[in-house]
C-alpha cells in the first residue's frame, strides 16, 4: 500500500520535469522565431490558439464564468511573463534569458511570505543559492547587463508570482480547466489589444513560422501549464520553483544533442550544481515532514 502511495506521489514530479524540459526547449526556438513574428504577436497568437484548443471543452462546464476572476490575475502575471521575456529575446541571448528567467527560484519566498507568511527555511535557502550558482556557471551570467535582461528580470518576477498564485487556487480546488481556459484567452486578449494600441504588425512571415507557434501552443502552453497545475495540487511552492530551475540544463541538453553545440564542462557542472539544489531542498521538506509526524505522535 505504501509503495503504492508512493508512486503516486512520484507523478507530480514527472509531471513538473516534463514542464522543465518542454519549456527548456523553446528558448532557442522562441529566439529563432522573432525573425519571422513581432514578440508581441507571438504571444497573442500562442495563447490565442491554446484557449480554442481548450473553448469545446469550457463550454461544457456547468458554469462557464466560473474562476474568471482567478484567470484573470493569473493572466495578469503570465502576460507579464511572456511579453517580457519575449521582448527581451529581441536584445539579450538565449544563454542570458535563461540564466535570468531561473532567478524567479529567488522571489518564491517572497510570495509565499506575503500569501502564507512563511518563511523560508535554511536549508531551502541553500538548495536556491545552488541553483542558482549552477545557472550562472551553466549559461555564463548575464554578460553586459541590458535592456533585455532588464525586461526578462521582470518576467522572473511575474514568474515567481505565477507559481505561488496557482498554488493558492490549486489548493483550493480551482477546476483546472477553467483556470487554464481563462488566463490563456486573457494572454491572447491582452496581448491583442497591445498590438493594435500600439501599432504592432500581427503576420507571420512565413508558413514555417506557424508550425513553431502552434508547436508553442499545444506543449509548452496547454499540456505544459494542465500538468504544472495538477501537480501544485499536491507540491509545495518552493519544490515546484526548484524543479523549473532545471530548463536551462534542458535547454542546454538539447543545444548538446539536437543542437550539435560543442558539450563544456563547466556548463554541465552548472547542471550538477542545479540538480544538488533541488536534491537537498528535498531533503529540506523530508526532514519537515519528519518533524511534523513526530509532533502529530507526541500528540
Amino acid at each position: 500500500m505504501e509503495k503504492s502511495a508512493a508512486r503516486v506521489k512520484r507523478w507530480p514530479d514527472i509531471g513538473l520535469f516534463y514542464c522543465a524540459a518542454i519549456w527548456g526547449s523553446t528558448f532557442i526556438v522562441v529566439k529563432d522565431a522573432l525573425a519571422g513574428v513581432h514578440p508581441v504577436a507571438l504571444v497573442a497568437i500562442r495563447f490565442g490558439i491554446a484557449a480554442l484548443l481548450l473553448l469545446p471543452w469550457a463550454l461544457r462546464r456547468p458554469k462557464f464564468t466560473a474562476h474568471l476572476k482567478e484567470g484573470v490575475i493569473l493572466s495578469v502575471f503570465l502576460t507579464g511573463l511572456y511579453l517580457t521575456q519575449t521582448f527581451g529575446l529581441v536584445y539579450t541571448s538565449a544563454a542570458n534569458s535563461g540564466f535570468i528567467t531561473g532567478l524567479f527560484i529567488l522571489f518564491i519566498p517572497g510570495f509565499m511570505f506575503i500569501l502564507r507568511r512563511q518563511r523560508l527555511k535554511w536549508l531551502e535557502a541553500v538548495s536556491a543559492g545552488l541553483a542558482v550558482y549552477g545557472l550562472w556557471l551553466l549559461t555564463g551570467g548575464a554578460d553586459g547587463f541590458n535592456k533585455g535582461d532588464a525586461l526578462t528580470l521582470i518576467a522572473a518576477v511575474t514568474y515567481a508570482a505565477h507559481v505561488a498564485f496557482t498554488d493558492k487556487y490549486m489548493k483550493a480546488d480551482a477546476d483546472m480547466l477553467l483556470l487554464a481556459f481563462h488566463q490563456f484567452w486573457c494572454v491572447s486578449l491582452a496581448s491583442f489589444l497591445l498590438a493594435a494600441a500600439l501599432g504592432y504588425p500581427l503576420a507571420v512571415a512565413a508558413p514555417k513560422w506557424w508550425g513553431v507557434i502552434i508547436f508553442l501552443a499545444v506543449f509548452p502552453t496547454v499540456t505544459a501549464y494542465f500538468i504544472q497545475m495538477a501537480a501544485q495540487k499536491v507540491s509545495e511552492p518552493f519544490k515546484v520553483g526548484l524543479i523549473f530551475t532545471l530548463e536551462p540544463v534542458f535547454a542546454a541538453v538539447f543545444a548538446w544533442t539536437l543542437g550539435g553545440e560543442e558539450f563544456v564542462p563547466v556548463k554541465a557542472a552548472g547542471g550538477f550544481l542545479i540538480v544538488s539544489g533541488m536534491i537537498l531542498g528535498e531533503l529540506a521538506a523530508f526532514k519537515l515532514k519528519r518533524a511534523a509526524k513526530k509532533k502529530a505522535k507526541l500528540i
